[in-house]
């Protein structure tokens, strides 16, 4: 297998809210047409798709239904080009309906992030590090 993830697949409660959310929120560019079951977001490497959860239930095992209230152990992260866009990103998180889980501040690890759940309870981290612009660890934000 090539180490590589290709789409992160999100159970939402509501897919026009949160297809609002993710397009008027964070401006993730995307396919959808009202109507349809699934949204897909194109992006510069994985793409993101929003599905409704009960059928992602149906799909993945109904044996898991449930236990999604519970953090499931994972965290999606954006990293940003510069420190000023973490703030930008969690307040337009924030004022599209997103909930700041922990405020940005600096890191242990010397960068800055902060925290927000989207309207489904995804925690999204926003992140950014001085070390991240530049040699072999460079990403664009």
């Amino acid at each position: 297998m090539e180490p590589r993830i290709s789409l992160i697949t999100l159970g939402v409660d509501d897919l026009e809210r949160s297809y609002r959310f993710y397009h008027d929120a964070l401006a993730f560019p995307a396919s959808y047409i009202q109507g349809n079951e699934i949204v897909f977001f194109r992006g510069s490497g994985a793409r993101l798709a929003l599905y409704p959860r009960s059928r992602l239930n149906d799909d993945v095992a109904p044996r898991l239904v449930g236990r999604h209230s519970r953090f499931p152990g994972i965290t999606l992260t954006h990293d940003t080009a510069d420190r000023q866009q973490v703030d930008r990103i969690l307040a337009s998180a924030q004022a599209c309906g997103g909930a700041i889980v922990k405020p940005a501040s600096d890191t242990f690890w010397g960068g800055y992030s902060g925290y927000f759940t989207d309207p489904d309870g995804y925690l999204w981290e926003v992140a950014w590090a001085d070390v991240w612009q530049s040699g072999a660890l460079a990403m664009q934000g």
